[in-house]
C-alpha cells in the first residue's frame, strides 16, 4: 500500500482549519456574550429592571450582539481577503524587502544558495526571498498556501548572525512547514485573530479619544466618563478573547514546531546546524521589534517573535533548551561549552536554566523515519534515466520527502552549473531566454530561427522579445547535461519569472505555446513545461485549491483521459499501452470506465483541465493517481528524463512536491 504520509499531512493540515474555525466561532459567541453583558449593565438604570436573558432577546440586546458579531466578523474577513494573495501578501505586510534572485550582497547570496539547493532537493519552484531589513533578531517564516508559491521571509539578524550550517538549519525547518501544509494554517491564524482583536482595537480607540477632549460641562464630563468605562469593558474583552486566541495559536504551533525541528536534521543530517541556531536564538534574541505584526507572526516564526506574558501557556515554540536536547541530547551543553571556550565570561548571557541532558530525544524517530523513505535508484551511465529496481516503493512515497540523496543531487546539480548559465536565470530577461531555449534546444539549428521570429511582442512588452545571443549561452549546458538539466534550471529561474507583470506572464505563456506548435507536434516535455509556466504564472496563481471531490467516480472521466496519455507515454506498442491503460483503471473502483476504451488524443487544453480538477480531490485520494500513473511510466522498470518530466508536471498540478530522482 503506498505511503500516505505527506498527503496525511495535507489532509490533517485542511482539518486542522476547520477545527479552528469552529474554534475561532466558540470565540467570537463567548465574547458577543461579554459584550451583551457590558451593554445590559450600561443601560439596566436607563429601564425598567429586567433580568439579562429577557434584555439579550430585546431589541438592545439583540442589536448589541449583531453589532459584535459583525465587527468580529467583518475584521477577519477583512484580513482573510487582505491575505488571499498568498505568501507576498504576508511577507509586504510586515514590510519584508524582496531580495533580488541577481542579488550581489554575499550574505544574501549564500541565503539564495541555501533555498536553491533544498528547493532542488524538494522538488518545489525555488520561493521568492524576502528579507526584514530593520529586525536585528534572528528569526525566519515561510508563508503561503500551495508549495510551488510559497515564499519564505529571514531577518537581517539571521542573514548576518548564522553561518551556512546554521542556516541551513533553519531553512530545512521552514521547508518543512512548506511540504507539511503548515503555512495555510498559519496564515488563516493570522485573519482569524484579527477578527478577536476588533473589539479589543475598538476599546483602545474609545480610550484614546478620551485623552484628546478637553473638560467641559458636567453632562459632557458625565458622558466621557461613560464612554471611557465602555472603551476600558471593551478593551479588557477584546484581549481576553485574544488571549484564548494565543492559547489556541500556542496549541497547534507547538507540536508543528518540533516535527520541523525533526525535519530539518532528516534533512541536513547535521544535528548541530539546527541546535547552534537555536542556541544563538537563545543568545542574541529573536523578537521582532520594527514590525506592529510581531504577535500576528508569533506562531509562523522559527522562534518567538514577540514578549509575552503567561509564556509557558502562551509561548507558540517549546523552550529553546527543550528544543536542542529533542534534537540531541547532550547538544546543549556542548554548545555552552564551546560558547565558555571562545567568548568571555561577561559576555555569556545564555541566561536560561540548564535542562537536563538525559530528556527524551527524536533521534530514534529520525532514524525510524528514514528508513521509511524510498532509497536512491541507480543510475546508468549518462543521463538516459534511472533503472528502477523490483520491490522499490511506490512514487507516491517520494511525494513531500527531502533525504540526503536528493540533497547531495541538488548540490552536484548546481556546481555543474556555468557561473554565465546560473546568473542568466537570476534576470528576468534570462529567465524568459531559458523558456523559448528550453523549447527551441529539440530542434535542428537550423529550425530554430524560423520558429523564433514566428514571436512577436509588443514594443510594452520588451522583457518577451527574442534575444538570440544570450540564447546562445543556454544551448552548449543543455546539450552537455541532457534533459535532465531542464526541469531544475526552470526551478531556479522561477524567482526571475514572478518578477513579471501579468501581462508579461500571460505574453510568456503564449509565446511557450506558440514555439511548442511550431513543428506541428506537441512533445511530452513542451506539455509539461506549458502546464507548468500556467500553473505557476498563469491568473489565479497562489491561491488556495479548495477540495471540492472526495470519491474517484466524480473524475473519473478526467482519470481517463491522464490514464490513457501515460499508457502511450509509458510504451511506443499500442497493444502494451492498451494493456497499460487497463491496468490503470482498474485501481479506482469503476469497471465501466475501467472496460471504456482509451481516449483519443488528449490536448494540452483538455489534459490541463483534467489536471485542475484533479487537484480539487481530497489530498488522500491523490496517491493513487500518483501512483497509476508511476505505473504506467515504471512498467519496463526504467524512468527516462522525458517519463519523469511528465510525472513532475503531473505532481506539480496536483500540488505534490516531487523530488529528483
Amino acid at each position: 500500500m503506498a505511503s500516505t504520509g505527506f498527503f496525511q499531512r495535507q489532509a490533517s493540515a485542511r482539518r486542522n482549519t476547520l477545527w479552528l474555525v469552529l474554534l475561532f466561532i466558540t470565540a467570537v459567541l463567548l465574547i458577543t456574550l461579554a459584550v451583551t453583558l457590558v451593554g445590559y449593565l450600561v443601560t439596566r438604570h436607563d429601564g425598567p429592571d429586567v433580568p439579562f436573558q429577557a434584555w439579550l432577546l430585546s431589541n438592545q440586546g439583540l442589536i448589541t450582539a449583531g453589532a459584535a458579531v459583525s465587527l468580529i466578523t467583518v475584521g477577519s474577513m477583512v484580513r482573510w481577503i487582505d491575505l488571499a494573495g498568498g505568501g507576498d501578501r504576508v511577507a509586504r505586510m510586515v514590510g519584508a524587502r524582496l531580495i533580488p534572485p541577481d542579488t550581489t550582497d554575499a550574505d544574501e547570496r549564500r541565503l539564495r544558495n541555501v533555498v536553491e539547493e533544498m528547493a532542488i532537493a524538494s522538488g518545489v519552484p525555488v520561493p521568492d526571498l524576502y528579507v526584514m531589513d530593520q529586525e536585528t533578531g534572528i528569526n525566519a517564516f515561510v508563508a503561503g498556501y500551495t508549495p510551488g508559491e510559497a515564499v519564505m521571509v529571514v531577518t537581517h539578524g539571521a542573514v548576518t548572525h548564522l553561518n551556512r550550517d546554521e542556516l541551513q538549519g533553519v531553512v530545512g525547518h521552514e521547508f518543512s512547514h512548506i511540504l507539511n501544509g503548515d503555512m495555510r494554517i498559519n496564515v488563516r491564524l493570522i485573519a482569524l485573530l484579527a477578527g478577536i482583536l476588533m473589539i479589543g482595537q475598538i476599546g483602545g480607540f474609545l480610550l484614546r479619544s478620551m485623552s484628546y477632549r478637553s473638560v467641559g460641562s458636567r453632562r459632557d464630563n458625565r458622558g466621557q466618563a461613560f464612554l471611557a468605562i465602555v472603551g476600558l469593558a471593551l478593551l479588557v474583552i477584546g484581549y481576553v478573547g485574544v488571549f484564548f486566541g494565543r492559547l489556541i495559536q500556542a496549541a497547534v504551533s507547538r507540536q508543528r514546531e518540533t516535527l520541523a525541528d525533526a525535519s530539518s536534521v532528516q534533512f541536513t543530517r547535521n544535528p548541530e546546524g539546527i541546535g547552534s541556531a537555536l542556541f544563538k536564538i537563545g543568545i542574541k534574541g529573536g523578537f521582532l521589534e520594527a514590525t506592529r505584526h510581531a504577535s500576528d507572526m508569533n506562531h509562523m516564526c522559527f522562534g518567538e517573535s514577540t514578549r509575552m506574558r503567561f509564556s509557558g501557556w502562551l509561548a507558540s515554540h517549546p523552550p529553546i533548551e527543550e528544543r536542542i536536547n529533542l534534537i540531541q541530547p547532550g547538544l546543549l551543553a556542548r554548545l555552552r561549552s564551546r560558547m565558555r571556550d571562545s567568548t568571555p565570561a561577561a559576555d555569556l548571557t545564555a541566561g536560561a536554566r540548564a535542562a537536563p541532558l538525559e530528556a527524551t530525544g527524536f533521534s530514534g524517530q529520525i532514524s525510524s523515519l528514514a528508513t521509511d523513505i524510498l532509497q536512491p535508484v541507480q543510475r546508468r551511465r549518462g543521463h538516459q534515466g534511472a533503472a528502477v529496481a523490483p520491490g522499490t516503493p511506490a512514487l507516491s512515497e517520494r511525494v513531500g520527502q527531502n533525504t540526503p540523496e536528493t540533497e547531495a543531487f541538488a548540490l552536484r546539480f548546481l556546481n555543474s552549473l556555468p557561473a554565465t548559465f546560473r546568473d542568466l536565470l537570476y534576470t528576468r530577461t534570462g529567465a524568459v531566454q531559458l523558456c523559448y531555449a528550453l523549447v527551441v534546444s529539440g530542434l535542428p539549428e537550423a529550425d530554430r530561427g524560423p520558429a523564433l521570429a514566428a514571436l512577436a511582442n509588443p514594443e510594452s512588452q520588451p522583457a518577451l522579445a527574442v534575444q538570440p545571443d544570450l540564447m546562445a549561452k543556454y544551448f552548449p549546458t543543455l546539450e552537455q547535461q541532457g534533459d535532465g538539466v531542464r526541469f531544475p534550471a526552470l526551478e531556479l529561474a522561477m524567482p526571475a519569472l514572478r518578477k513579471l507583470d501579468p501581462d508579461e506572464r500571460a505574453g510568456l505563456i503564449r509565446n511557450v505555446r506558440t514555439l511548442a506548435e511550431a513543428d506541428k507536434r506537441i512533445s511530452l516535455f513542451e506539455l509539461a513545461l506549458g502546464s507548468f509556466l500556467q500553473r505557476h504564472l498563469g491568473a489565479g496563481a497562489g491561491r488556495q485549491v479548495p477540495v471540492q471531490f472526495r470519491r474517484y467516480g466524480a473524475v473519473i472521466e478526467d482519470i481517463r483521459q491522464l490514464m490513457s496519455l501515460m499508457a502511450r507515454a509509458g510504451t511506443d506498442d499500442p497493444n502494451s499501452a492498451e494493456a497499460l491503460y487497463r491496468q490503470a483503471m482498474a485501481g479506482f473502483g469503476d469497471q465501466q470506465s475501467a472496460r471504456a476504451p482509451m481516449a483519443g488524443r488528449v490536448s494540452l487544453k483538455a489534459l490541463q483541465t483534467s489536471l485542475t480538477r484533479l487537484n480539487r480531490l481530497s489530498p488522500l485520494l491523490k496517491p493513487a493517481i500518483i501512483d497509476a500513473c508511476g505505473e504506467c511510466v515504471t512498467h519496463d522498470g526504467l524512468i527516462d528524463a522525458k517519463e519523469y518530466e511528465l510525472m513532475r508536471l503531473i505532481a506539480d498540478q496536483l500540488d505534490c512536491p516531487m523530488p529528483p530522482i
